[in-house]
């Protein structure tokens, strides 16, 4: 549940020398990646990123990972958090079908202390790791699980991105207002993919759509043979297919062009609305849909990005990540501490759950604290205050046309009710 007590909080050149005495801390040193000491033996407010490198999510990472590096940057350049630049420290996730290293990459950040974890942006990855992180007293912040199972899962565990009962309602909308009268979906058997399709199946049916294939059938995640199913789709005679997959996306799109499957006439979302220029022969896919959750980065914002990783091309959940950085950053500022429960005690109030005044950079919400003022960060992602699930209070979902080179094209944004908790 939030926590709706106003925390009246000065600081002064005194006390932020007494909390730093008191904690230990030494000189400030230079922002690392080391993530050597963290914030319950130094004082040092250490975020932590919990990103798929590796494995079928591996295209997020590099997005999150700039991501994390522009919030330390501005965050320092303002004077840091508590009188001492942030560090950061990271680890790959890889997917949820890699449960050890989902555990192992989390066990060598809570090693660490630091004051919050950032990530994993996938939600069988988070089932896999949240009560490792909480338990330890560290928050856990998710740019992308996306899980409706997630929804008040931890008092330690919130998301910077809606739950898929955004996205899937609005996914479903766009394929009834396209006039498709009968739907084939092609979906993975796991956390993401069978909780998005239900709400998607819930949102046609309620509006008149025939699911004529896949309301029940799911695909092992780990398949490499789509023929039979592109078949059984074919036979189903659908005006539109919806695919809900990662990689496994290449194989399955092949598989229903075999078999004569319309391609031109599908629906993806935010695990493969990528660019697939790469994967298809030009035009395979042109004017297929696909929904990204969470707001389109501004170009300025994408441009700070390539600063950091001039190859960065794919910007799913960047500014989700940005966000939870600077808000966790900003909930250490507000409880005077840097540890792990301070920092979530303090999280919705900065997100603006006690009706502060509104600030946009990490340097004035500072000052506003400073100042003793409640806030109301408003960041890159426009989520709004936490409701009582620790989900986004506001949502925004991106829809997205793929072209000629089969590269996703933002077309616009549709606004999407989040369930109250």
């Amino acid at each position: 549940m939030t926590n709706n007590k106003k925390i009246m909080v000065t600081l002064t050149a005194a006390v932020a020398a007494a909390v730093m005495a008191l904690a230990g801390c030494g000189s400030s040193g230079t922002a690392s990646d080391s993530g050597t000491s963290g914030a319950k033996s130094s004082g040092t407010f250490l975020a932590a990123g919990l990103f798929p490198l590796t494995g079928s999510f591996a295209y997020v990472g590099p997005a999150s990972s700039a991501s994390l590096e522009l919030a330390k940057q501005e965050i320092n350049a303002a004077g840091g958090v508590l009188g001492k630049d942030m560090e950061t420290t990271t680890a790959d996730s890889s997917d949820a079908d890699h449960a050890d290293q989902n555990t192992s990459s989390a066990q060598s950040l809570i090693s660490k202390n630091p004051s919050v974890v950032i990530g994993p942006p996938s939600s069988g990855v988070v089932k896999n790791t949240y009560k490792q992180v909480t338990t330890s007293g560290i928050p856990m912040i998710s740019e992308g699980a996306t899980s409706t199972s997630l929804s008040g899962l931890d008092p330690m565990f919130f998301r910077t991105i809606p739950p898929d009962t955004v996205q899937g309602a609005v996914l479903g909308q766009v394929i009834a207002q396209d006039g498709v009268k009968n739907l084939a979906i092609v979906v993975l058997n796991d956390e993401y993919g069978t909780h998005l399709r239900d709400v998607v199946v819930k949102t046609v049916e309620d509006a008149g759509v025939n699911v004529v294939y896949g309301e029940k059938d799911a695909f092992d995640p780990t398949e490499t043979n789509f023929s039979s199913i592109a078949t059984a789709v074919k036979a189903s005679n659908p005006d539109a297919t919806l695919v809900i997959a990662f990689d496994q996306t290449k194989s399955v799109v092949k598989a229903l062009a075999a078999a004569g499957v319309d391609t031109h006439k599908m629906y993806m979302s935010d695990s493969n609305t990528v660019d697939h220029s790469g994967d298809f022969e030009a035009g395979l896919i042109e004017g297929t849909k696909g929904t990204i959750p969470g707001s389109h980065p501004t170009d300025e914002f994408q441009a700070k990005l390539k600063k950091i990783k001039p190859d960065l091309g794919d910007f799913t959940y960047a500014a989700e990540t940005y966000d939870a950085v600077i808000l966790s950053a900003l909930a250490a500022t507000k409880g005077g501490a840097t540890d792990g429960k301070t920092v979530a005690k303090n999280l919705p109030a900065v997100s603006g759950t006690t009706g502060g005044e509104k600030c946009e950079s990490y340097k004035d919400c500072v000052a506003l604290i400073k100042d003793g003022k409640e806030i109301q960060h408003v960041g890159q992602s426009g989520i709004g205050p936490f409701n009582d699930d620790h989900d986004p209070g506001a949502a925004s979902i991106g829809i997205y046309k793929f072209d000629a080179k089969n590269k996703p094209v933002f077309d616009h944004a549709q606004q999407g009710s989040v369930p109250k908790g």
